[in-house]
């Protein structure tokens, strides 16, 4: 018994002391169960931007933005990420995107996410450098962008009304929202990413067709999964009209007025304040000058904003450039409609090319202050190079490049671009679309103000004179017998701002007369220069030797030789007048003798080792080369007023 007992405590003494192991390797399993749901469910609760009181939070701690403006679709791929990282090294937190709806749905169903319209690659790469986003998706954004980003299809519809909540328009938001939104959706802020803030269509104030409009687009982007702050942005005049209840409004502007900061805090009282786009340079139009807003005048305004505790982006901190055709026209206090350069320089703090400015530096400086820990260094630049000059070698004349176009429409009444049945009955988009018919005299052409935007005129292939909203009428020399009258019309860009968007139809959009008898029958062939063409011109055998004398327009034909890894430069054209430029197939934009812009921005990764395609289409002259320099020519300067 005693034996048993004393059996009996030893086994006690063991169970205790596994129930000792136990209890401690359970203590500790337990602790970090626990700290790790716990840390799950702070997570899950985990605050994203808020405005609900004078200053934002994020995770509940109170956060300024400092933003700038880099646009995805005007930067090539390779260079988001040295773009972004200069950014973040000048200070900043914040990038803002606009996403433009033309690009991404060229053709009405005909969606594009790849390549350089990776959206959701940028915002990945946002995420890894530690930025946050503040996304623009508009539908409408304005941005110095044909028809302000709007797709030209929609004007397909003689009755289209947009930006309202006309069921032509809606539907077609609706569409490309359903493609958009759940892309950018996983990458909002509350689901693990970078998006802190979505902005509700664009500086709605100014133009305000419909009271019920930006309800419609808030509710759009709600029902489709966005959960983040929702925003507005107008400059003053337009705060009156842009606002939607559930989002908060900000100003845009250049100058500082103390008056109009005092008018968003009345409209919002006790509520951050924030400038949306604080303009940090200027846009430029074809004919006038360079505009610039030099840092003398810049910084002390920026300075006095984050005095005022106040949120800022700067529009742009990097501009970059308007390649293709997308540039937009500015129509605002003007006679006429004047489009806008290819570059999109911006006069930012960083340059076109990517390079430090003096604005650039003492932006850092300032922002440095608003920053515990050290801003990161400086990247390097891009090296540059000045190519030696190429010599033109072949041509070929615009008549002979029509073999490589789509097959020519017959219309008894001019068409204009858009309804034209090409491309999958989406019409013609962008680029010039030639007009012929037969006359039997001569006499007074006159266009009745329906050349958009501007036209050279042939009579069997003999040039004129050019028709556009100054010059609306000609002279036709007398001949003998039938003659082709022929008419290139260029949509040099569609107006992106202001109430006249829905009157943006390129080409002949109404009937021209001679000798005041309406011309009939014509011929209508669409030249876009897309890919497809140039590859198709590139590619061909009708290329004629420089010594049979070309006839303009034309495309003349050079080969760029780059012996080493290919690095940024910029072209220049002296000797030439007007036209498009192409290396290996893209199209890097237009250039115009009468300025200001005289340099075209080539980026390094769109070359290659080895023999590079350059195609030129010139409308009337050519000295026969082509140059190169490491500098741009943005041309005579005029600061901003």
């Amino acid at each position: 018994m005693e034996r048993s007992s004393l059996s009996g405590v030893r086994l006690s003494l063991k169970q205790r002391y596994l129930l000792l192991i136990c209890i401690v390797v359970g203590t500790i399993i337990a602790y970090q169960f626990t700290r790790n749901h716990t840390d799950v469910i702070k997570m899950s609760h985990l605050e994203g931007l808020r405005a609900d009181s004078s200053q934002f939070t994020l995770e509940t701690k109170p956060f300024r933005i400092l933003g700038g403006s880099i646009h995805y679709f005007r930067v090539p791929r390779t260079y988001w990420e040295d773009r972004l990282l200069k950014m973040k090294a000048c200070g900043l937190n914040t990038v803002t995107t606009y996403v433009p709806w033309n690009l991404h749905e060229p053709e009405r169903g005909v969606f594009s996410f790849d390549g350089q319209l990776d959206l959701e690659a940028y915002l990945r790469l946002a995420a890894s450098l530690g930025l946050w986003v503040i996304l623009r998706p508009g539908p409408y954004i304005c941005a110095e962008w044909d028809l302000g980003g709007l797709p030209s299809w929609l004007l397909r519809d003689q009755s289209m009304r947009l930006r309202t909540t006309y069921s032509g328009f809606t539907d077609a938001v609706n569409s490309f929202f359903d493609q958009l939104i759940k892309k950018v959706v996983p990458y909002q802020y509350s689901k693990g990413g970078p998006i802190i803030a979505v902005q509700v269509e664009n500086e709605y104030g100014s133009y305000a067709k419909d009271k019920e409009y930006m309800s419609f687009i808030k509710e759009a982007l709600l029902s489709r999964g966005i959960t983040e702050l929702l925003l507005t942005s107008d400059n003053k005049e337009g705060l009156k009209l842009g606002g939607v209840k559930g989002a908060l409004e900000r100003i845009n502007f250049q100058k500082l007025n103390l008056d109009d900061i005092k008018y968003l805090d009345e409209i919002q009282p006790q509520k951050p304040k924030m400038v949306m786009e604080y303009w940090s340079g200027w846009f430029d139009l074809w004919g006038n000058l360079h505009h610039v807003y030099t840092a003398e005048d810049m910084i002390p305004v920026v300075t006095e904003i984050l005095k005022l505790d106040m949120s800022i982006n700067l529009y742009m901190f990097h501009g970059g450039t308007n390649f293709g055709f997308m540039n937009g026209a500015f129509a605002v206090g003007i006679p006429a409609p004047k489009p806008m350069v290819t570059s999109y320089d911006y006069d930012a703090p960083l340059s076109e090319a990517g390079d430090y400015t003096t604005k650039y530096r003492l932006l850092r400086n300032l922002f440095s202050y608003y920053h515990t820990q050290p801003l990161p260094d400086l990247p390097p630049l891009q090296e540059r190079r000045a190519y030696q000059p190429v010599v033109i070698r072949q041509h070929l004349s615009l008549w002979d490049s029509l073999h490589f176009t789509d097959k020519p429409f017959k219309s008894e009444k001019p068409v204009n671009m858009e309804n034209l049945p090409v491309n999958n009955n989406n019409g013609q988009s962008y680029g010039y679309t030639l007009y012929e018919t037969t006359i039997t005299c001569g006499g007074a052409l006159n266009s009745q103000n329906n050349v958009k935007d501007r036209a050279l005129v042939f009579v069997d292939r003999n040039f004129v004179g050019v028709l556009d909203y100054q010059i609306q009428e000609l002279a036709v020399p007398d001949g003998k017998g039938k003659r082709t009258l022929s008419l290139l019309v260029e949509n040099s860009g569609r107006v992106n701002y202001g109430n006249t968007l829905d009157e943006q139809r390129k080409g002949l959009v109404g009937d021209i007369e001679l000798n005041k008898q309406l011309l009939r029958d014509f011929i209508i062939h669409s030249l876009d220069m897309k890919a497809g063409f140039v590859n198709r011109l590139e590619n061909s055998g009708h290329w004629k030797s420089m010594r049979l004398l070309p006839s303009f327009p034309g495309f003349f034909l050079a080969r760029l030789y780059v012996n080493s890894s290919p690095k940024d430069t910029f072209i220049k054209l002296p000797g030439w007048s007007k036209g498009v430029v192409f290396i290996n197939g893209r199209n890097l934009g237009r250039y115009w003798s009468t300025g200001p812009q005289q340099t075209l921005y080539v980026p390094g990764p769109w070359l290659h080792k080895g023999d590079n395609q350059v195609i030129v289409f010139e409308e009337q002259e050519t000295d026969g080369k082509i140059q190169f320099t490491i500098n741009p020519d943005n041309g005579m300067t005029v600061d901003v007023q």
